[in-house]
């Protein structure tokens, strides 16, 4: 049995002293019955990609999440979700935890999160052609400019706070705002440093349009059963783990992050 294996059997040793909490963590739930079930939206590039043809992830949530489950002697399965119900899968306990989603207080209100291990910030992107009529966040702010982006993302909150005079348009999973301003629906959409990095390489028309300074650094975590400290604290003391030990670091390097 390995150490981490070990501290997880600790943990719940530990919670059926102080208040037989056991029977209702998560981390019981998985180490019983031998998997490890997370939801991931398959969107979010490269956090997490699916290939219909298939079946299968991979990206850097993909790793992070292979791993733990190697760490938990567990097998690993992958919850399909979408941005606007990943918040409902974890309170109605369709999967033990997520991927990586962005810290926010109306997710904090139902769920809980780990410690973050990485940070994201948010910027506005066009096509090529297009790049050269804005000039600033001000000139994205206008009437006759289509901002697209997608239902229940946070990216959906930040366009509406930062746009309330533009155009929105708002899309549903798995279609995406970029994919929109690609297909000439929309103008503009928004999106974090990560994945916007990774746009641009893919698709040579999509351009970042110049801005002072990105807005709204976000730290980024895994959402997981708001009550279950039990659970929470092995995953926290598993990232502190894996950190201390250059995982987070290599991985991240890995995907360009």
């Amino acid at each position: 049995m390995n150490f981490l294996r070990t501290l997880g059997a600790g943990l719940l040793a530990l919670s059926t002293m102080v208040g037989g909490a056991q029977a209702q963590s998560a981390l019981n739930e998985i180490l019983s019955g031998g998997v490890l079930k997370v939801g991931t939206t398959g969107d979010w590039n490269p956090m997490t990609m699916k290939d219909p043809a298939t079946d299968s992830y991979r990206g850097y949530d993909i790793d992070i999440m292979t791993e733990l489950a190697k760490d938990l002697e567990v097998e690993l399965e992958f919850v399909a979700t979408d941005w606007k119900t990943l918040v409902n899968g974890i309170v109605a306990g369709k999967y033990q935890m997520t991927g990586s989603a962005s810290v926010s207080p109306s997710r904090m209100k139902v769920a809980g999160y780990s410690d973050s291990y990485i940070s994201v910030h948010f910027l506005p992107f066009t096509t090529s052609g297009k790049v050269g009529n804005y000039d600033g966040w001000d000139s994205i702010n206008q009437p006759d400019v289509k901002v697209a982006t997608t239902l229940g993302t946070s990216f959906e909150k930040f366009v509406r706070e930062w746009f309330p005079n533009a155009d929105i348009k708002v899309v549903e999973a798995p279609a995406r705002g970029y994919q929109e301003v690609l297909a000439g629906r929309a103008d503009v959409f928004i999106t974090s440093n990560i994945e916007g990095a990774t746009l641009t390489e893919k698709f040579p028309q999509v351009a970042a349009i110049s801005v002072d300074e990105p807005r709204s650094p976000t730290p980024i975590a895994m959402l997981l059963p708001q009550t279950d400290q039990v659970w929470i604290n092995y995953v926290n003391s598993w990232i502190k783990l894996k950190k201390e030990k250059g995982f987070f670091e290599a991985t991240a390097a890995k995907w360009g992050l």
